[in-house]
């Protein structure tokens, strides 16, 4: 049995080292940054900089269509999406919120967010339509979102968080918001790095918690969460001026972000700004990326391999259990696992 054991510890070790990628080119040279990206009817969609909208077909990448959103040179680093619509946001105020109709690929202007402070991070709409864009707070360290949704979510008095000087968030991959069944998480960066949590039942009632993720400074913090149900949960990131850079940058839940366990502190590649759990692989199969390099996981967050030195990527998203899409500095890319 002893022998059974060991040889099934051994298969499954050289299964892990065995991983690796290869990547094909979508765009390539493409003038723009690309930091949020949505998977819909075998296409790669993208919100970018200079008001760039567009899609790449996964498949024939030379079936690909581009818009401006806006004459004004604005960058966008959110996209969401609906059953029919695509929403973005600009990232500075005014910021101006858009949505896409699918079927038509035609765009209008939804709202514009005047107030000073504004300073959207992500947007993202669970399975249901419910949707959430998040912001830096306000001056006075109050939250500042928009809830977009068929429901009328009345603030009736609700209880919401008082955020510390110098906490904010981070538009690094439109992916410090997760949702899971009736659950919001929402990341936060800078002075001090904590989770707050909503149900889609009392949205105007968030919970705080605490983490032992990096923090301290304008640049450290969590960049990235993503959840596999409503109780296993990964978060990542950094700090993005010191790349290098790995401890406490890596951390898991498994009791719905009440609390967090660093892992694989000082054996990581270091900072990242996106984190994707691998579908189908129960919350075990994990990737992450950031400017330096692609890092992979098969035992729930706990040790980490590069399996990748491909530099300028900020974001990813699966498309199926095998394949995903990568984008950033001027390229958007396709990559198979192979072994």
């Amino acid at each position: 049995m002893k022998r059974i054991i060991l040889a099934f510890c051994l298969l499954a070790h050289a299964f892990i080292m065995a991983q690796s990628l290869e990547f094909s080119a979508l765009a390539d040279n493409y003038n723009m940054s690309v930091r949020a990206i949505q998977i819909w009817q075998n296409k790669v969609y993208y919100a970018a900089t200079d008001s760039k909208f567009g899609y790449i077909h996964l498949k024939e990448p030379t079936i690909r269509k581009q818009m401006k959103l806006s004459d004004a040179n604005l960058q966008f680093r959110t996209l969401a999406q609906t059953d029919d619509l695509f929403y973005t946001v600009n990232i500075e105020s005014p910021a101006t919120f858009y949505k896409i109709t699918k079927s038509t690929f035609t765009a209008e202007e939804v709202f514009t967010d005047t107030i000073k402070t504004a300073f959207y991070d992500a947007f993202m709409f669970d399975e249901k339509g419910r949707g959430l864009a998040i912001s830096d707070p306000r001056k006075e360290g109050k939250p500042h979102f928009r809830i977009i949704s068929s429901k009328n979510y009345k603030n009736e008095g609700g209880i919401m968080p008082k955020y510390q000087e110098g906490e904010a968030h981070f538009a690094a991959s439109n992916t410090n918001i997760a949702m899971k069944g009736n659950t919001v998480w929402i990341a936060t960066g800078g002075t001090v790095s904590r989770i707050f949590k909503f149900n889609w039942d009392k949205p105007y009632f968030w919970n705080v918690y605490n983490t032992p993720f990096v923090n301290g400074k304008s640049s450290t913090g969590i960049y990235s969460i993503d959840f596999y149900d409503e109780k296993f949960g990964i978060a990542v990131g950094g700090d993005y001026t010191q790349q290098s850079d790995n401890v406490n940058n890596i951390a898991t839940t498994s009791d719905g972000g009440e609390t967090w366990q660093i892992q694989a502190s000082g054996k990581n590649g270091g900072y990242k700004t996106c984190v994707k759990i691998r579908p189908k692989s129960k919350g075990k199969d994990i990737i992450a990326v950031g400017d330096q390099n692609i890092e992979f996981s098969s035992d729930y967050g706990k040790t980490w391999k590069t399996i990748s030195q491909e530099k300028n990527l900020y974001v990813c998203e699966w498309i199926d259990e095998n394949s995903l899409v990568f984008a950033g500095k001027n390229r958007i890319l396709k990559a198979v696992f192979t072994e």
